[in-house]
């Protein structure tokens, strides 16, 4: 073994050794497969989310348009959602009929108060993406949740008039269907990717 060999070689054992400090050790399930071992890792689940590329430039503007109607009414809807779940706790504990009525006129007036200029001002569609979403959100439509807090009289009366005004209390949320487009755009939205 000539200088240069030894030396090559203290080398390569030296670099051996140093890259061997850096090494952490980890225990891995395996499995054999014909004579070969194959680790087992477990890897988080990947939701990939595209929405329908639009052709047109008309189909860009009403993508656009739905986008930004999607992130204006959302946090209504999530709202809708927090203060149904919260009225239904205070709803559970009211002794009587009469106490009920009264927590429902006061849960009233106070979403009125915070909420109603902002839900006037809300466009036709906005204000059918927001029935949608509460459907969403709370798992029953518009009609079932005013019919369960208010009766079935009011829940027919809001529904008349709604219809008057093109909506309808009654539809269903459908995030496999006519709604995928508003599914994805609320994922994103969760996702913070929006």
């Amino acid at each position: 073994m000539t200088m240069r060999q030894l030396f090559i070689w203290i080398l390569l054992c030296i670099a051996i050794s140093i890259q061997a400090q850096h090494i952490s050790q980890m225990t891995v399930r395996a499995t054999v497969v014909v004579n070969d071992t194959l680790p087992l890792v477990d890897l988080h689940e990947v939701e990939v989310f595209s929405l329908l590329s639009p052709t047109t430039k008309r189909e860009k503007r009403q993508l656009t348009k739905l986008i930004r109607d999607v992130k204006k009414v959302y946090p209504y809807a999530r709202l809708a959602g927090i203060q149904l779940r919260k009225y239904n706790e205070l709803l559970k504990k009211a002794k009587n009929e009469r106490e009920s009525r009264k927590i429902m006129k006061v849960a009233e007036k106070e979403i009125n108060e915070q909420y109603g200029d902002e839900l006037k001002n809300m466009t036709f569609s906005q204000g059918k993406i927001l029935i949608k979403l509460i459907d969403r959100e709370t798992g029953d439509c518009s009609y079932a949740l005013v019919q369960d807090l208010r009766g079935n009289f009011t829940a027919f009366f809001y529904q008349a008039f709604a219809r008057l005004w093109g909506y309808n209390l009654k539809v269903k949320y459908d995030p496999e269907g006519t709604d995928k487009q508003i599914e994805t755009i609320v994922r994103l939205i969760e996702r913070g990717q929006l």
